[in-house]
């Protein structure tokens, strides 16, 4: 078994402080990075820096892709239905899916219980948007429902008052064609 990267072994705080430098200073300058950390107390070659920042820099491209992905689709086909709220869940989803997949997790180094919780917070926020997209979509359905049926009633009082219907005639036609009764 190949020896544990140094960085690996960094305290937490370092760590965090060298994934932030990593980002900020676009994954190159490793020579000063490690000098920077060596200043911090820890002594970690350009090179361990480099074989831990490569794949660090691949798997921030692919979430920044599968983001850009996901606010595409939104952007370009808005729809009411929230369709592609589902779709963007999904392409998450398999995105996430496929990171876990490419990067090299060392059990040692991942908490694997914590992936699978976030794993199923994510299924957990898929089925809350559906319920949320089907309470919608009913809401919707209702408030036109309401509007076409008032609409219906105004155009039958309307023709009514035309004719001279009295109101045991407008109670029938309201019932045979409004499907409601008074």
């Amino acid at each position: 078994m190949a020896p544990r990267s140094k960085v690996h072994t960094l305290p937490p705080e370092l760590k965090e402080w060298l994934d932030t430098e990593l980002v900020r200073r676009g994954f190159g300058d490793y020579v000063q990075l490690a000098a920077d950390l060596k200043a911090r107390g820890a002594d970690v070659s350009k090179s361990a820096l480099q074989r831990y920042g490569s794949p660090f820099e691949r798997s921030l491209a692919k979430v920044k892709m599968a983001s850009e992905q996901a606010r595409a689709i939104v952007d370009a086909a808005p729809d009411d239905e929230d369709k592609l709220g589902s779709a963007v869940v999904r392409v998450t989803q398999e995105k996430i899916l496929n990171l876990l997949m490419d990067i090299d997790i060392d059990a040692e180094d991942v908490d694997i219980n914590k992936l699978f919780k976030n794993a199923a917070e994510i299924g957990k926020a898929s089925v809350t948007q559906k319920k949320f997209s089907l309470e919608v979509r009913r809401e919707i359905e209702e408030a036109t429902r309401k509007k076409m049926l008032a609409e219906q009633e105004a155009n039958l009082q309307e023709v009514a008052k035309a004719q001279g219907m009295d109101e045991a005639q407008v109670d029938f036609w309201r019932r045979k064609f409004l499907g409601v009764g008074s």
